[in-house]
């Protein structure tokens, strides 16, 4: 014959470990009736479990993809603004380079916007998104085109070339003297090599060939920018330059209208190769937005798959909860009776 024995203590305790059990199952079971999937995706899909980890894998690296094409598609939009209000400028200068050919105080009237066009073409090529230099090819920390101004590198090397050309700089009135051979001469040597490498990369541009390239898809890889060191930006360069500071309006009459000639045939140029440049980056642009579309498609694919793995019924799993709370209520509450039994009570 045997003796059991029943005390508080043994009581108590299997109460408190009825209750840390229950807790644990209760934050497992709140967990999974809040988001709707397993709390412990290893446990419950056992051999499973690599096709789960392969289809999030798959699914993390979509949304990254997504991700850095909305970062692209900004960068391009911004890029192709650039270009159409480049291309939208150029077309107005021609036409007012064309009317200002053969009128007395030509050269007046074009200085202001040669001027103004210049500067308005140097800032577009030195905008920045989210942080990096749009035109800058590879080279995004830093604005690719020198400031055109006193002093700049830039504007130091077309003085010198027109001082060493005609022994006298651009405010002199000796301007006047400057045969249009001369000026074509210029135009067509030092002048033009200022805007080919290596002087246009020494003296005016700090951007790169290169360009950025960026993974649109899990097989697409293209260039998502544009280098401001293109033929188009280079030819508006020139033809603004030498129209804001070659001493225009104190050229002979024929001087001046070879530098205008000069320069409506950089300017028509130039529109034509922002034309096919503008196209090419609505050609990326489309690719991306296509790109995208179908990223989206295949992520919600796997998304579904995912869900479809890892599921709970949420109703079974709000069901367990209350279950467990009101075990727990119940063991808090036996408990607190227990601690009150004491054998004083029955002496």
């Amino acid at each position: 014959m045997s003796a059991n024995y029943i005390s508080t203590y043994m009581l108590s305790s299997a109460l408190r470990y009825s209750i840390t059990n229950n807790q644990s199952s209760l934050s497992k079971a709140t967990k999974e009736a809040t988001t709707g999937r397993f709390a412990d995706v290893g446990l419950e899909l056992g051999t499973s479990t690599g096709r789960d980890v392969a289809l999030r894998a798959n699914l993390s690296f979509i949304d990254e993809v997504v991700d850095t094409n909305e970062l692209v598609s900004g960068r391009l939009n911004v890029t192709q603004n650039r270009i159409t209000q480049l291309g939208s400028t150029a077309q107005e200068f021609l036409k007012n380079l064309i009317a200002a050919r053969d009128a007395d105080s030509g050269a007046r009237m074009i200085l202001p916007s040669a001027s103004a066009n210049l500067q308005d073409l140097i800032g577009a090529l030195n905008v920045s998104y989210n942080g990096a230099y749009l035109f800058a090819g590879i080279n995004t920390q830093n604005a690719p085109i020198t400031n055109y101004a006193a002093g700049s590198t830039s504007k130091s090397a077309v003085d010198a070339d027109f001082l060493s050309t005609f022994g006298f700089p651009q405010s002199s009135a000796s301007v006047g003297s400057i045969t249009p051979a001369q000026m074509q001469s210029f135009l067509n040597t030092s002048f033009d090599a200022e805007f080919a490498s290596p002087a246009w990369n020494t003296n005016w541009s700090s951007a790169t060939d290169q360009v950025l390239s960026s993974r649109i898809s899990a097989t697409e890889v293209v260039d998502t920018s544009v280098s401001a060191n293109q033929p188009g930006f280079r030819k508006l360069s020139e033809a603004y330059t030498m129209l804001s500071d070659l001493g225009n309006t104190n050229l002979s009459k024929a001087t001046f209208q070879v530098v205008v000639d000069k320069a409506i045939s950089l300017v028509s140029g130039a529109i034509n190769d922002l034309a096919v440049l503008g196209g090419g980056v609505g050609a990326i642009q489309q690719r991306v937005s296509s790109a995208t579309d179908k990223l989206k498609i295949q992520h919600d694919v796997l998304n579904e798959q995912i869900v479809a793995m890892e599921k709970v019924d949420p109703t079974e799993a709000s069901v367990r909860v209350n279950t467990l709370q009101n075990q727990i209520d119940t063991a808090l509450a036996l408990t607190a009776r227990l601690q009150k039994i004491s054998l004083i009570n029955y002496l």
